[in-house]
């Protein structure tokens, strides 16, 4: 059913990320419902545009076609699934559970079985980027599923994402994507405390930036925390530490249970949970630059 035919999208979690999401999807003309909650951005602009809320996951679920979950991991997951009232209560036969969130893959797979359990059908697609290519429809998917039912919905999700890998079998996405973020916070981490270690030395930050940016430190990484280094600028990566230190994490966990070396991660775990036990938790990863300079100060 193509959107032209007003297949029903249903979104649970419209945070920064899930805006985006659903602001893409309405541009596109797909027929939008969510959840309301507290904790969602402001909906006039989606209900302007001909969005339905609905206060029930159960009552929500039962009135579309495809379910797309941007929620913060698997703990709100398996909630908004499982719990009474929840989406499996309502889903019908057929309807496709999309889940965008970052997840323990072993959590992904208990989910997509029992979506699977009640007659419907799960691909979980972990997204890279941020708010601001949401919103453009500019996100990178990492899609984990059966092969025929991924290539179903990438009219649906190419309306949100221009870069969508199919990874393999459901939880691949939740995998890779783990992966992705392991390897990019910890960048940032590393670059962060290197920044801070450069300030702390007297280093002029615009030099420091020049050599990295002409040596091994060229990145994605070093462009995203490059207005933070010289200027205090954050907007441009607003990834907070309690979601930098929850995906760690997650990776922890994962790597755990597949046998795999964790030094790396461990370190880099132990300093996101150090800023986070003191207090940063909404503070950005960016601005651990500052919180680790404050901290060598005192």
């Amino acid at each position: 059913m193509s959107n032209d035919e007003k297949q029903q999208i249903g979104m649970v979690g419209i945070g920064l990320m899930g805006l985006g999401i659903a602001t893409s999807l309405q541009r596109h003309n797909w027929s939008l419902s969510f959840l309301e909650h507290s904790g969602n951005q402001p909906t006039d602009e989606l209900l302007a545009n001909g969005a339905t809320a609905f206060s029930s996951a159960k009552s929500m679920a039962a009135h579309c076609d495809v379910i797309i979950l941007c929620v913060t991991g698997s703990p709100q997951v398996e909630d908004v699934l499982l719990r009474e009232e929840g989406i499996l209560q309502g889903l019908q036969p057929g309807t496709v559970v999309i889940d965008c969130s970052t997840a323990i893959p072993s959590s992904t797979l208990k989910i997509a079985e029992a979506v699977e359990a009640v007659g419907g059908r799960f691909l979980d697609a972990p997204m890279t980027r941020t708010p601001k290519e949401a919103r453009e429809g500019r996100l990178n998917l990492i899609v984990g599923g059966d092969r025929e039912l991924f290539e179903a919905q990438l009219p649906l999700l190419e309306s949100y994402a221009e870069n969508i890998v199919h990874a393999g079998p459901a939880g691949s996405g939740h995998k890779l994507k783990l992966l992705h973020n392991f390897v990019s916070v910890g960048f940032s981490t590393v670059l962060a405390e290197a920044a801070a270690c450069a300030e702390l030395g007297g280093i002029d930050p615009g030099v420091l930036i020049d050599v990295l940016a002409k040596g091994g430190g060229s990145s994605t990484v070093l462009e995203r925390l490059r207005p933070y280094i010289l200027a205090r600028d954050d907007s441009g990566f607003r990834f907070s530490i309690a979601n930098a230190h929850k995906d760690l994490g997650y990776y922890l966990t994962m790597a755990s249970d597949t046998g795999a070396s964790q030094g790396s991660a461990a370190g880099i775990y132990n300093v996101l949970s150090a800023a986070d036990a003191a207090g940063h938790s909404q503070s950005t990863l960016p601005e651990l630059v500052s919180i680790l300079t404050e901290q060598a100060r005192r």
